[in-house]
């Protein structure tokens, strides 16, 4: 009796539900009204099987109950399960993912590529230092997901795929890898989602996007469809397949460390949000595994690691060597598991794994420190942080990345279908509707789909500032007149940038090699009689340096090392006196970028000029 009374209920609503779906409310059909009030279960229960009921005489009626639902969704609110998160703990726990990152990539900094295929040694792993919190402002670990966050908080949760990419198009900080590409491609009028697919992206299959993910989880607590949702959307600037999933994976990690801090249980519910058949999520099944075979020799699953997922053939298919994204995954999990909970031990091993051993402490370090909470960390990570210091090429210092990440989360919960309410004692608790996470399909770099064929519209093209000339000489010669440049490596993006550190079309070169260095070079006639002087204005990439040679007629006149104590900060004018060669015809002058310790040796000029008095 009770299974025919459940079809005869069942037949009624589906009734409803065919006639409904071509009613409107506004400019949305019922169906869609429901859902943007978080009843896609619902919904989705009636719509996936159709039970047949000749009953049509009641379809009318049964459609006006279903609209009086929509009016008093109490009548099913049964239907969605919440989790409560108090906007307290919310606050808490998304400040610690922060600086679980912030820490993570301080510490492991020095190391960054200095071990590939090897552990790094406890006798050269960096010992923390309170004041090392504060290093992670020039890092692009950090600074390239807050463009995201800003083309969320400009534009809005529905900001389209090709206005992020005109965003990241407009970036102005260095980049490498599938980025580099990335961007490229998009400056070049290639417009998402084809900037990062294969036939354009030699890099689909790097970390890039996994080491930009942690937003994509801070601002969406135990909701995975989002973060799924800006994987496909700011993911696909950049990567392609396992590139894209091992953003999604973090960022699900993210996600569900606001509830639960039993590591192997957060990596469980995260791999759903990605492709089963993916070799992401077969990294991620035997990483834990080999954990659970061998739960106290770390060493032993990263050799396992390294022989399958760096020496096997089959695992190197559409990889770029050591910044393949499952490799550096897998070191990521590593610090998670065998770090035992201990923030320390967490970052410590995912940096010793080696290879972009910076990147992986940074996401292990921002899950763990999501799961404590900022105000339970100890003091060794909280004591020292700057609040005022605005992260380089970003509108946002501590306290306003805070806002920003809090102000979307509310939108999406809202978005999702969940509620902000007040408990008893009037304080605010977010209400987080628990829904099952809908991986995206399974993309194969080594064997991609077709193209889009999208490329950036005319107008779309005039909203790009970057003056994206295709050779280094066009922008020299834009920039500077009469100077030439030759040996200009291509690390870091040389070329010109529309603002940096408060100057205006500026110029970025960056040497060939450790030993060569970029120069640039005129010949000058240099009167007789006067004083003259070549003065430039110059700067360095936060935190980083390069020496400035000066050469006259082949001959070292002077060198000047530019760092921040040269710049402060900002920029520095170097005068170089070249009265000593007055009367000189077609004198040589060139000004060298040569590289220091072969770590951001970039040259920003903003000014070259000579002056003769």
């Amino acid at each position: 009796m009770l299974l025919e009374t459940y079809i005869f209920k069942r037949a009624l609503f589906n009734s409803a539900f065919c006639f409904s779906a071509n009613l409107t409310v506004g400019k949305l059909s019922v169906l869609d009204f429901l859902r943007r009030q978080g009843y896609n279960h619902t919904i989705n229960c009636f719509s996936q099987t159709l039970v047949k009921t000749n009953m049509n005489i009641l379809r009318i009626p049964l459609c006006l109950t279903l609209l009086s639902v929509m009016l008093f969704p109490q009548a099913i609110a049964q239907e969605t399960k919440f989790r409560t998160l108090p906007v307290s703990v919310y606050r808490d726990k998304m400040k610690g993912g922060w600086v679980g990152q912030i820490a993570g990539v301080c510490w492991g900094a020095p190391t960054e590529f200095k071990w590939n295929d090897k552990i790094i040694p406890m006798a050269n792993m960096p010992v923390w230092k309170p004041e090392m919190i504060n290093d992670a402002f020039g890092q692009d670990d950090l600074y390239v997901e807050m463009t995201f966050l800003r083309s969320l908080e400009e534009y809005g949760l529905d900001v389209s795929i090709r206005q992020a990419g005109i965003d990241f198009a407009n970036s102005e900080y260095p980049l490498w890898c599938a980025n580099d590409a990335g961007r490229k491609n998009l400056r070049a009028g290639i417009a998402p989602p084809d900037s990062s697919h294969p036939k354009f992206n030699r890099c689909p299959n790097d970390i890039d996007y996994q080491i930009e993910a942690d937003f994509s989880g801070l601002i969406a607590p135990g909701m995975p469809n989002t973060t799924i949702a800006l994987g496909n959307k700011f993911g696909r600037l950049m990567n392609y397949g396992d590139g894209v999933y091992g953003g999604i994976f973090v960022g699900a990690m993210y996600c569900e460390a606001f509830f639960e801090d039993d590591i192997l249980k957060i990596i469980d519910v995260a791999l759903k949000s990605i492709p089963k058949e993916s070799q992401y999520a077969e990294m991620v099944r035997d990483v834990v595994a080999w954990y659970k075979a061998n739960p106290d020799d770390w060493e032993a699953t990263w050799k396992l690691c390294q022989k399958k997922y760096r020496e096997d053939p089959e695992y190197q298919k559409a990889s770029n060597g050591g910044i393949d994204v499952k490799i550096n995954g897998a070191y990521v999990l590593i610090g998670l598991l065998y770090g035992k909970k201990d923030l320390d031990q967490t970052i410590v091993l995912s940096t010793r794994c080696g290879q972009d051993s910076d990147c992986n402490p940074s996401n292990a370090g921002g899950v763990l420190f999501t799961t404590v909470g900022f105000s339970k960390l100890p003091p060794r990570f909280t004591d020292k942080l700057d609040y005022d210091k605005k992260f380089d090429f970003t509108a946002y210092n501590i306290p306003e990345l805070l806002a920003v990440s809090e102000k979307l989360t509310r939108q999406i919960i809202i978005r999702e279908g969940g509620r902000i309410e007040k408990d008893a004692a009037g304080n605010e608790v977010f209400l987080i509707p628990i829904k099952e996470p809908v991986p995206p399909k399974l993309e194969l770099s080594w064997a991609p789909g077709p193209i889009a064929d999208s490329l950036f519209t005319e107008e779309e093209k005039a909203k790009i500032r970057f003056k994206g000339f295709r050779k280094i000489e066009d922008a020299v010669a834009a920039t500077f007149p009469g100077w030439t440049v030759k040996n200009c490596g291509s690390d870091m993006d040389p070329g010109m940038r529309e603002n940096y550190r408060g100057k205006k079309n500026v110029l970025m070169t960056h040497p060939l090699t450790r030993e060569t260095p970029c120069t640039l070079e005129r010949k000058l006639d240099i009167p007789a009689g006067q004083k003259t002087v070549l003065k430039t204005v110059v700067s360095n990439h936060p935190n980083y340096d390069w020496e400035l040679v000066l050469r006259v007629s082949g001959s070292v006149q002077k060198t000047v090392k530019v760092d921040e104590a040269l710049t402060k900060g900002g920029w520095a004018e170097v005068v170089f006196d070249l009265t000593p060669f007055a009367g000189g015809k077609n004198v040589q002058i060139e000004l060298e970028n040569k590289a220091n310790d072969w770590a951001f040796e970039a040259g920003y000029w903003a000014s070259l000029a000579v002056e003769s008095e």
